[in-house]
């Protein structure tokens, strides 16, 4: 009778006396100084994983058993633990009952409140101990570590490409989907990333965010950068493993590599003709255009290839001075 009138009046009478939590019994309050204590008397006779409590032991085996009791009433999804039944249902109801008191941002669990709040603490307590990099969440660091170990746990079914990052799987399976969700609202292109569209926006409002300290020309992406400040750093990372020859960038090494393969992939559709570059076959498909875009500024005569003009001009700006 003593107990029920506790739990109607609201009384918490058993304090912990390390970090003054009250509980409404005492079982709670000998179960809750395990935290402070370490002591975890339940052990799983399956993993010898050891538990604070017997409740947690029971949750614990059903990773084993596999039984989920508790299930969702809208979409019949099944949780081993009431406590992810109820945290999940939230999807449905919309329910984000934790709240940021900087930013007043909105959160369905408080582990994610607390998360989000290292944004504006300025908090990494997740360190790296091969490079000392930090992160605001545990989850960052595992998979930071993936390029020191070289771990790639995401394997693609079709390609057996592997990626360190599940995300970065599903952006590659659309290779293979030909899935393209993100479409421009300018020219209706589509792309099978979000990223991918930013950058081909700049197309359209110029934007060239990225800009060489040395020359001062500017480009739409980090990576073009990059390959840019080899011009000035002499950099050539790419060796060609047959001559030994250096690029600056893959692309060049694997046009360079079909000399010794003798791989000619670029097909003209008018005359079965082969090249091994797409701009060979560019050029080559004015045979059949009849196209001549270089014009003379001189003598207003046009060229099929950027070479012939500026032969023509060596000659011409002489007469025509």
């Amino acid at each position: 009778m003593k107990r029920q009138q506790i739990v109607h009046s609201g009384e918490r009478p058993y304090r912990c006396d390390v970090c003054n939590k009250t509980f409404m019994k005492m079982d709670h309050l000998k179960v809750h100084q395990r935290v402070h204590t370490g002591e975890r008397p339940y052990l799983c006779d399956l993993c010898n994983k050891t538990f604070a409590s017997k409740s947690a032991l029971n949750v614990h085996q059903r990773v084993h058993t596999g039984e989920r009791p508790y299930r969702c009433d809208v979409c019949n999804k099944t949780f081993s633990n009431k406590g992810h039944l109820n945290i999940h249902q939230r999807v449905h109801t919309g329910e984000r009952p934790y709240h940021c008191d900087v930013c007043n941002k909105s959160f369905m669990k408080m582990d994610h409140l607390k998360v989000h709040q290292r944004v504006h603490t300025g908090e990494h307590p997740y360190r790296c101990d091969v490079c000392n990099k930090t992160f605001s969440h545990k989850g960052h660091l595992n998979i930071h570590q993936r390029v020191h170990t070289g771990e790639r746990p995401y394997c693609c079914d079709v390609c057996n490409k592997a990626f360190m990052k599940m995300d970065h799987l599903k952006l590659h399976q659309r290779v293979h989907t030909g899935e393209r969700p993100y479409l421009c609202d300018l020219c209706n292109k589509t792309f099978g990333s979000k990223s991918a569209l930013n950058v081909h926006q700049r197309v359209h409002t110029g934007e060239r965010p990225y800009r060489c300290d040395v020359c001062n020309e500017t480009f739409r992406t980090l990576d073009n950068l990059k390959v840019h400040q080899r011009v000035h750093t002499g950099e050539r990372p790419y060796c060609c493993d047959v001559c030994n020859e250096t690029f600056r960038t893959l692309d060049n090494l694997k046009v360079h590599q079909r000399v010794h393969t003798g791989e000619r992939p670029y097909l003209c559709d008018l005359c079965n003709k082969t090249f091994g570059r797409k701009s060979v076959l560019n050029v080559h498909q004015r045979v059949h255009t009849g196209e001549r875009p270089y014009c003379c500024d001189c003598c207003s005569k046009t060229f099929s290839h950027k070479n012939d003009l500026k032969r023509h001009l060596l000659s011409c700006c002489k007469q025509h001075p």
